[in-house]
């Protein structure tokens, strides 16, 4: 819970932008928020709009759990799960069971593409997932999802990309355009990659169902920390 320690309303007169300053301190022995975050979120100054904490009172103890939110999150080790070129046409229990066993403890999923149907995305037993759409993927995931995304985890940029072609130049043609990224993830070749260029860490999980074009069934990991790190499983 929040104890507001000060308020301070500074608008003269008229302007009914000016801004609320709140002070708060967070004073709560639940179990649910480590100490270390309440050390953090002590004497934090949140500003809020006059407006808004006018028309809702409750305002500030919305924004509050975002807030702790966030704090959490940057305290945080985070861990994905990525996965690509799954060609499957429906829900698999053999896949979902390599799922279960694999990514029970990640934060979000990535899909790298070439899911072939939204069918797919039950395997992943109701995680969030962030897609894009391959070359080989019907229209209905192909109306779902961007070809290319781009999202920042912890202060770090990541691009989520298929990849088109052949595998030959594969890094150089995905990452052609984009710029100040971090991690690229991608998928097609079905081999997985986990290297560094230029100091963007490049990763392909490669294929967790082909055994023609790869010699084995692969899936990855992405931690999040101080860096952002890969590795390659086996399935």
């Amino acid at each position: 819970r929040a104890k507001i320690l000060e308020r301070i309303i500074p608008p003269p007169s008229g302007g009914r932008d000016k801004l609320h300053c709140v002070r708060f301190q967070l004073v709560s022995h639940s179990r649910f928020v480590p100490h270390g975050i309440i050390r953090l979120a002590n004497m934090t100054t949140l500003c809020l709009s006059y407006w808004s904490l006018i028309i809702n009172k409750t305002c500030f103890f919305c924004v509050l759990p975002l807030i702790i939110h966030q704090l959490i999150m940057k305290d945080k080790k985070i861990k994905i799960g990525v996965i690509s070129d799954t060609h499957l046409e429906d829900y698999d229990d053999k896949m979902r069971g390599r799922i279960a066993e694999h990514f029970s403890d990640v934060d979000t999923i990535l899909h790298a593409g070439d899911m072939v149907d939204l069918r797919v995305l039950k395997i992943f037993g109701g995680k969030e997932v962030k897609a894009v759409c391959g070359n080989m993927d019907n229209f209905s995931v192909r109306e779902k999802f961007p070809e290319h995304l781009l999202f920042e985890i912890k202060g770090f940029k990541f691009l989520l990309i298929h990849g088109w072609g052949s595998p030959w130049g594969i890094e150089e043609r995905i990452s052609s355009g984009f710029k100040n990224l971090d991690c690229i993830v991608y998928g097609h070749t079905h081999k997985p990659a986990n290297q560094k260029k230029d100091n963007v860490l490049f990763f392909n999980p490669g294929s967790a169902v082909d055994r023609y074009f790869a010699s084995s069934r692969t899936i990855g990991i992405l931690e999040i920390d101080k860096e952002v790190s890969g590795r390659i499983i086996n399935i």
